[in-house]
């Protein structure tokens, strides 16, 4: 098998929903994350390598492809799921929307804290440990949220243990 080319940098993103709010404790909303990263795949415009999806915040180990800018994805994937996120909350919980409403210029409501972050991966060692990292957050002693890194459905870790990616959209790192 061939690594990944770290020459053109994959990414290690994270985003957190505004004033750490466990918006996506519901499979709903963390499915809203999946289709857009699956539509962000299917255009081929990312390579995602591994992801978590926690009750606030996500992990995303992807790889911006040529001919898409790094920036424009990010604020295309951050502004999507956000709309589509408080589409859901205006749907199943208009009074927890109004926790969302803030005055800005620019929006009424904001999901995502204006913050998150993005970190290229310069090497395989750097790119294994932030693997890692997103893998064992539901086992954290904080979250609880599985025994093993594995049973985490809203994870990766299944995929790089057994092979089976069970959204389709994941790319193994050492292909």
């Amino acid at each position: 098998m061939s690594e990944i080319n770290f020459d053109y940098h994959p990414q290690f993103f994270t985003a957190t929903i505004l004033e750490w709010k466990h918006l996506l404790n519901s499979d709903a909303f963390k499915d809203i994350i999946i289709n857009s990263l699956l539509f962000l795949t299917t255009e081929k415009s990312v390579v995602v390598y591994g992801f978590v999806i926690m009750p606030n915040h996500i992990h995303i180990i992807w790889q911006i492809q040529d001919g898409f800018i790094k920036e424009k994805i990010q604020q295309r994937f951050m502004k999507y799921t956000g709309q589509q996120l408080k589409f859901e909350l205006a749907k199943i919980d208009p009074e927890q929307l109004n926790s969302y409403k803030v005055d800005a210029k620019d929006r009424s409501y904001q999901i995502w804290e204006r913050n998150s972050l993005s970190i290229d991966l310069w090497s395989q060692p750097v790119f294994e440990q932030k693997l890692n990292y997103i893998h064992k957050n539901p086992v954290h002693e904080k979250w609880q949220l599985a025994i093993h890194p594995e049973d985490y459905k809203y994870s990766s870790a299944k995929f790089y243990e057994t092979g089976v990616d069970d959204f389709g959209i994941l790319t193994h790192y050492a292909q």
